[in-house]
């Protein structure tokens, strides 16, 4: 799915090896980190341990009651909130409006359950999961724990702070520009998959069930992207196993980036997270239950959409009149595959769109610039068409 979405959550690679017995890793899992940490000598192309300026942390912008936001947080007019059109979470609506999916439903068989998604992806290129087997007890008891650990005192937070060569632990920006205009959020990211990558000591250890909680949900959401791509698959009308294949089979990543967006003073001149086209693979968005903030790029206008209770969304940008958390989950490809499509799904009439691309590479450039809407995979196509 290629949605103009405006929150993005990218997978990352680990900075350091270590082979000890003691890890409990298999010869496939050193393998697997070593190839990795080849990954990453490759892709962070001299980002550095340090960002290129002092951190700002929007959080305590916020707490200190400013009337307005620094000028290094204000969007060029063309660039602010527009006037959207929002769709109230009412089922006839969402059903109209917004694509509902019902998982239970479509494992059992119902065929027209299972056009709702096809004709989503074409005509949205997101939605709404409903019935999806994560239990809402889980889903609440992730959320909190992760709006605790954003309450905590700041020094407890720097303790996790990230760097530009890992990403991994507590940021609040997005790209190494010098002077580059900055999104009004701070966020937490950590590795799932590869197991290699996943290293709990990057996880914070506060509040007390956060990293049992977070661990047990990214085991769920994992059964659950691995469901959406069977789904996916079939609906191209290949084998169902096929794209996950094409995602590297089982070497495929998974990792989470929680959005912490404060109150902003003046929510019509900044955004949470500029408009950007998501790098990875499937994103699995648990949303704020209070607060509606997600949005859609659909035709000319961006629609903010009210998430149903319990339903998980492929998700999209945000205004900030109130504090918002929301978790992001992303179900990517192996990093150093070609991304393209796949072979009987194309021909002389339905030619690529792009040439092939790895999420290394499209990576490397949010990473480095930030969030640049769609110009990345734009500037493209001319390689393809001309």
């Amino acid at each position: 799915m290629n949605n103009q979405d405006k929150i993005m959550i990218e997978k990352e690679t680990t900075d350091k090896i270590e082979i000890k017995s003691k890890n409990g890793l298999n010869e496939q899992e050193l393998e697997v980190k070593m190839d990795n940490m080849s990954d990453l000598n490759k892709t962070t192309n001299g980002l550095g341990e340090k960002w290129p300026e002092p951190i700002i942390r929007v959080q305590s912008l916020a707490e200190s009651n400013l009337a307005t936001v620094p000028d290094r947080f204000i969007k060029p007019p063309s660039q602010r909130p527009n006037e959207t059109i929002t769709i109230n979470n009412q089922p006839e609506a969402a059903a109209i409006n917004i694509p509902v999916v019902d998982l239970r439903s479509i494992l059992s068989g119902n065929q027209e359950e299972t056009e709702r998604i096809s004709e989503a992806c074409r005509e949205f290129g997101f939605f709404q999961v409903i019935n999806h087997g994560v239990r809402p007890e889980l889903m609440a008891a992730a959320r909190e724990a992760w709006r605790s650990f954003f309450h905590l005192p700041v020094e407890a937070k720097e303790a996790y702070s990230n760097s530009p060569s890992t990403y991994e632990g507590y940021g609040s920006r997005l790209g190494v520009e010098k002077g580059a205009l900055l999104d009004w959020n701070d966020y937490y990211f950590l590795n799932f998959l590869p197991l290699a990558l996943k290293d709990l000591n990057k996880w914070p250890s506060l509040p007390s069930n956060i990293r049992e909680v977070v661990d047990e949900y990214g085991e769920e959401l994992v059964k659950l992207g691995e469901s959406l791509m069977r789904i996916l698959s079939s609906n191209l009308g290949v084998n169902e196993e096929q794209l996950q294949e094409a995602f590297g089979g089982e070497d495929f990543s998974a990792c989470m980036r929680v959005n912490y967006y404060p109150k902003c003073p003046r929510p019509e001149l900044a955004l949470g997270l500029s408009p950007h086209s998501d790098p990875g693979g499937i994103t699995i968005l648990l949303p704020d239950d209070q607060v509606a903030g997600l949005q859609v790029h659909h035709g000319d206008t961006w629609i903010t959409v009210n998430a149903l209770p319990n339903a998980f969304v492929v998700n999209l940008g945000d205004q900030m009149q109130k504090e918002r958390v929301s978790l992001a989950f992303f179900y990517n490809p192996k990093s150093d595959i070609p991304i393209q499509p796949l072979e009987q799904l194309i021909s002389s009439t339905n030619p690529p769109l792009y040439p092939p691309m790895s999420y290394d590479q499209y990576r490397l450039f949010i990473r480095t610039h930030g969030p640049r809407g769609k110009s990345y995979v734009e500037s493209h196509v001319s390689l393809v068409n001309g």
